[in-house]
């Protein structure tokens, strides 16, 4: 940790807001650069476009390939693993201390164009210098080395950690945060709050106490202190897999199988028809049937809706979209009958859309009442602006670490990062240079790209490919890791440092894997 510390010291400089600096692997490790990215920054292809502005001038400028993947040192590690830790799921084993930028390394030599980003979570590059100079800081140090239960004794700089980071970049309409640990936890955190305050105004208001009755019955998982709500949520949306988060979770079986859940709705959300522009009235009309059953489940549902929970764009369930008028139209909805609006930014959210917020591209007068965040953010947690939803009483929305600074200060560094990058208009660019070049593609190869989706949502695009997960596995073989969505969804998720030199190599690798 002290020479680490002493190497951020020496690196502040060159690391200020002020000044835009491109990002080398010197200022990323005091360690000498490593064979197999090294030997890939030695050879610059073809397509090198000289105008553009690289944010890490030595990642390496294209994939390597040495190993098939696994190759036999990883295999080595994935056996080892086994013996401790699941490995079933294991997509590859990455080597991080080799890994750059765009691009991810394995244990074989074989370093890979990243377009998935460990699930959409890594926001500004691997082994990102000032992420680096921030966790090597005094106050990361700190953070980590002390950490505070936030709730009884938070640290006396937590409100100014929380203001110059999370709350920096907070929603329109919101300036209050709850922080969290994961994704789903913030949905959980997010629907303890919708039901307390469903409660409290059923009550008469937040001031009014809680009776003998509503206080025994609670002990004993029966009403009126346990009360019969819901949450509604939307077929193939996911939304976590804690209990509550759960059973809100639509996506695959397998996610929810043995798992006792809730009985609460859900409703249709719509399967638009593509491209957009040739099935205007079609696509009006399912969403309009969507809306519909929404409000009917609303209103009819035999356990009281307190809450709605949406993606703006269902990114586990097959990366479905919806337009604008579409998730106005639920928000008027919610507004007529009293019910809260919460928006799950768990993914869509820190960038990835052309905006900061997936909700922006709804340009709503009238916000949602709660917004969850994680993945880029690094920490996570919902954003609210109604001071009514604060919980009448302490400890009724609690645990004992409630948040972690230590995350906290690294978000507040990816904000910093993203802005002295301008990163989101980075996004937008690359997402729109990278939709026009797959357009081409589909129509070169049609049978491959289908559905093609997310026009005008920066680099969050998707397709449908009949022979989906052979795509992805022949994509490793060219130097590309790509995840997939839904049954047969290719989703891509770079990270917010992709830039058109990316998207080349990247089409061009697909390009060989069609052709296969």
């Amino acid at each position: 940790m002290a020479s680490l510390m002493r190497t951020a010291a020496r690196l502040h400089p060159t690391l200020t807001r002020t000044t835009v600096r491109p990002m080398t692997r010197a200022m990323a490790s005091a360690t000498t650069p490593k064979k197999a990215t090294a030997a890939a920054a030695m050879q610059q292809p073809s397509h090198f476009d000289a105008s553009e502005h690289p944010f890490f001038p030595d990642e390496p400028h294209r994939p390597i390939i040495r190993t098939a993947i696994p190759g036999p040192e990883s295999k080595k590690a994935i056996a080892h693993l086994d013996k401790v830790f699941d490995t079933r799921s294991l997509n590859m084993m990455a080597n991080y201390q080799n890994s750059f930028g765009n691009y991810l390394a394995d244990l074989d030599g074989n370093v890979l164009l990243d377009v998935y980003a460990q699930i959409a979570s890594i926001p500004v590059g691997y082994s990102n210098p000032s992420l680096l100079l921030a966790a090597t800081s005094p106050d990361m140090a700190s953070a980590m080395v002390n950490r505070p239960a936030l709730g009884n004794f938070p640290q006396h700089d937590w409100a100014k950690i929380l203001e110059t980071g999370i709350l920096r970049v907070a929603p329109k309409g919101m300036d209050q945060v709850f922080t969290a640990q994961a994704g789903s936890d913030a949905n959980e955190l997010a629907y303890k709050a919708a039901f307390m305050w469903r409660r409290g105004q059923e009550r008469g208001g937040a001031e009014v106490a809680f009776t003998e009755q509503e206080m025994a019955s609670a002990m004993n998982n029966q009403g009126p202190g346990a009360p019969d709500l819901s949450i509604m949520s939307f077929k193939s949306g996911f939304h976590g897999r804690l209990f509550a988060s759960l059973s809100t979770t639509r996506s695959k079986p397998i996610h929810k199988l043995d798992i006792p859940a809730f009985d609460w709705p859900q409703a249709s959300f719509p399967a638009l028809k593509y491209p957009l522009e040739a099935h205007a009235e079609e696509n009006a009309a399912e969403e309009q049937r969507c809306l519909d059953e929404a409000e009917k489940l609303m209103t009819t549902f035999h356990s009281p809706v307190a809450a709605i929970v949406i993606e703006p764009v269902q990114s586990e369930g097959g990366d479905n979209h919806a337009s604008p008028a579409f998730f106005k139209g639920l928000r008027a909805i919610t507004r007529k009958h009293n019910i809260l609006m919460i928006v799950d930014e768990v993914q869509t959210g820190v960038g990835a859309t052309g905006k900061f917020w997936a909700h922006e591209h709804w340009n709503m007068q009238d916000p949602p009442d709660m917004v969850t965040f994680s993945k880029k953010a690094q920490t996570a947690g919902y954003y609210f602006g109604n001071p009514e939803l604060r919980p009448n009483k302490p400890y009724r929305q609690f645990n004992t670490w409630m948040g972690d600074p230590a995350r906290a200060i690294l978000f507040r560094a990816i904000i910093q990062e993203i802005e002295r990058l301008d990163l989101v208009r980075n996004t937008a660019e690359t997402g729109d240079y990278l939709y026009n070049g797959l357009e081409s593609l589909a129509q070169k190869y049609p049978k491959e790209i289908q559905n093609l989706r997310g026009k005008g949502q920066g680099t969050f695009i998707a397709w449908d490919s009949p022979r989906r997960d052979e795509v992805l596995r022949k994509a490793k073989g060219e130097g590309i890791n790509i995840g997939g969505s839904g049954e047969r969804a290719v989703r891509l998720r770079p990270m917010l440092i992709f830039q058109k030199r990316h998207a080349d190599i990247f089409m061009e690798g697909m390009e060989k894997v069609f052709q296969s």
